[in-house]
């Protein structure tokens, strides 16, 4: 079994368009990390870098 806290991962997202970097906590559920980032600042909402480390 797994706890909550296991689930949770760091994310770092930067923009490929406008370079502006986001530092989330998300979860991980089905495979997918959810952290509620829908587009950047620029309005982009699909051109991204996005890593992700285990906390």
């Amino acid at each position: 079994m797994t706890t909550a806290a296991s689930n949770r991962v760091k994310v770092r997202i930067r923009c490929r368009r406008c370079g502006e970097k986001f530092i989330l906590r998300g979860r991980r559920d089905k495979g997918r990390i959810d952290t509620g980032f829908r587009q950047c600042l620029c309005d982009n909402t699909e051109d991204f870098e996005i890593d992700e480390h285990w906390e």
